[in-house]
């Protein structure tokens, strides 16, 4: 479906977000920087509800749902798949965001998840982490990493991964039911998003 210019109403209870997809290759890849002091990020396999608080914990503030309402035996797959590497990073014994990469496309790796909890921003973590798993992503052959973002997110997200080289390539236009009203998140969850019932 083609959309014509101008505006589109969303149905009460829905939400909509503009989604960009962007890009990269090997020749874009950034050196590996230092962590910050006492900051660590650590590969490991997480257990479904370990995995969901960390996910809730990171992406309620931006309405991140899909990992909260795939079917735990689906999640258990993802999470122990070879595909699959999950980094999460670390204040001393603290989980306080964490790194998903999808291996499981030829030749493609995408940075599915990418985040940390609002308390840990500001530390300048981005830059090492983002450094990490571009690394990660060709250091495994991929030829291309992928990722995307969208207006819900973080406002400084799409900045961001344009200055680590990513390349915006398309955009999408994404509604879907508000998950405050009768889903997996509470009422006041991203209040800078109003919740129209």
């Amino acid at each position: 479906m083609i959309l014509t210019e101008g505006l589109h109403e969303v149905p009460a209870g829905q939400v909509a977000a503009v989604v960009t997809y962007l890009e990269m290759t090997a020749a874009a890849r950034m050196p590996a920087k230092p962590m910050p002091n006492g900051f660590t990020a650590t590969q490991e396999k997480m257990d479904v509800d370990s995995y969901r608080a960390l996910f809730r914990a990171v992406g309620a503030p931006w309405l991140w749902t899909s990992r909260l309402t795939t079917e735990d035996n689906a999640l258990r797959a993802i999470l122990a798949s070879v595909n699959t590497e999950l980094w999460v990073i670390r204040d001393a014994d603290q989980a306080i965001g964490f790194i998903e990469l999808d291996f499981s496309a030829p030749a493609v790796c995408e940075l599915a998840f990418f985040g940390l909890v609002k308390s840990a921003t500001g530390h300048g973590l981005g830059g090492p982490l983002m450094a990490h798993a571009q690394d990660r992503a060709f250091s495994r052959g991929a030829n291309v990493m992928t990722v995307h973002t969208c207006s819900l997110d973080d406002p400084r997200a799409l900045a961001f991964y344009q200055r680590a080289g990513f390349t915006p390539i398309k955009r999408a236009v994404e509604v879907f039911a508000d998950p405050r009203l009768d889903g997996p998140h509470n009422p006041d969850t991203a209040p800078q998003i109003p919740c129209l019932s």
